[in-house]
């Protein structure tokens, strides 16, 4: 989606954290891959104000998304940009155009066991991987064994990132196993030898991360890497919102953004976007 079709969350001062938010429920629902990071943010934001009370899912990006067009969520969380079609809707709904803020920055990686000799692989290698076209490890460098794939479901924000970044529009191979969450992929890579699956950068432990080559080089997701953009695969992780935000839900947005908020999104895993 253009981000020029988006209000900026800049222009309503979200910089600005009050004392204490009013009282209220504020729901947040969405990508997996920032439900750990969420809860964070919300358990150090309740702590500061006991009077709201914060209430964070997951389910996957698209879930959220389709939450705050129902009306079932104040923040959808969204690991991959909104289409102009859910904007579309928001906007025939509530009549606004809908409000987003990058709260945190993140390199999708590419998990290997541990004890996997592949140290790197080229786009077009993990595309042929995930399109199924190469089938054993041997063929990029690795043992002579057949890769097993894990992937994320399709109302995941990583399986669509991967999907149109990787595979360039592309369907996952047939024998790819899809599981319902980056921990659970994490935990899969752990377990099987020949497994290889992708997600946030927060989830790479007790699992190799797969630098990416580019241009004669290799990349990991450093914080580095990922802000400079010369990661592949860096990206943007989201708030979406129907409307300028108010009250609590201002209130909490303010927080994330804040040196302390962006301190507990180098904690948990990610990047901080300021």
């Amino acid at each position: 989606m253009k981000k020029t079709l988006l209000g900026s969350l800049v222009a309503f001062g979200l910089t600005v954290l009050p004392l204490t938010a009013q009282a209220g429920t504020v729901t947040v629902k969405g990508s997996d891959t920032m439900v750990i990071l969420a809860q964070r943010w919300a358990e150090a934001f309740m702590k500061k104000n006991p009077a709201t009370k914060l209430q964070v899912t997951g389910g996957g990006s698209g879930t959220g998304l389709a939450a705050l067009q129902n009306g079932t969520t104040d923040i959808a969380m969204s690991s991959r940009e909104m289409k102009e079609a859910e904007e579309e809707k928001l906007r025939q709904r509530y009549n606004t155009p809908p409000t987003s803020v990058s709260v945190a920055k993140d390199g999708v990686t590419f998990y290997v066991n541990e004890s996997n000799p592949v140290q790197a692989l080229t786009l077009e290698q993990l595309k042929d991987i995930y399109l199924g076209d190469t089938t054993s490890w041997k063929a990029v460098g690795g043992p002579d064994a057949p890769i097993v794939l894990y992937s994320r479901e399709n109302s995941s924000g990583t399986y669509a990132f991967v999907k149109e970044k990787v595979l360039d529009g592309d369907d996952y191979a047939s024998n790819a196993q899809t599981l319902p969450g980056t921990a659970a992929v994490a935990n899969a890579v752990a377990k099987e030898k020949n497994g290889i699956g992708y997600g946030g950068a927060a989830y790479a432990k007790g699992i190799k991360e797969l630098k990416v080559k580019k241009d004669n080089d290799a990349f990991a997701p450093t914080a580095e890497n990922v802000k400079s953009g010369k990661y592949p695969l860096s990206r943007d992780l989201f708030f979406y919102l129907r409307n300028k935000p108010s009250g609590e839900t201002k209130a909490f947005i303010d927080f994330a953004l804040s040196p302390e908020g962006q301190a507990i999104v180098s904690q948990v895993g990610y990047f901080p976007v300021k």
